[in-house]
């Protein structure tokens, strides 16, 4: 089973296009959603991030909506 999680916010519309790869490829997954969780964003902040999508697939972290780069850590 792949550990997914993403950090998101409400307005990002590759946010969006992130999630809805997750969704179509049956892909479970933990959202963080910086609009609604401060803390979330404090832990985005400290991993270094100032923008969104990031994705972490089984540790490996992907900046913004890389579909190539999520389609090969996820062996799609």
């Amino acid at each position: 089973m792949q550990n997914v999680e993403i950090y998101t916010s409400d307005s990002c519309i590759q946010c969006i296009k992130a999630k809805e790869f997750l969704k179509n490829n049956n892909i479970e997954y933990m959202e963080h959603n910086i609009s609604k969780n401060s803390e979330d964003r404090r832990t985005l902040i400290g991993m270094g991030y100032m923008s969104i999508p990031v994705t972490i697939i089984n540790g490996e972290h992907v900046l913004g909506f890389d579909l190539n780069r999520m389609k090969k850590l996820l062996g799609i």
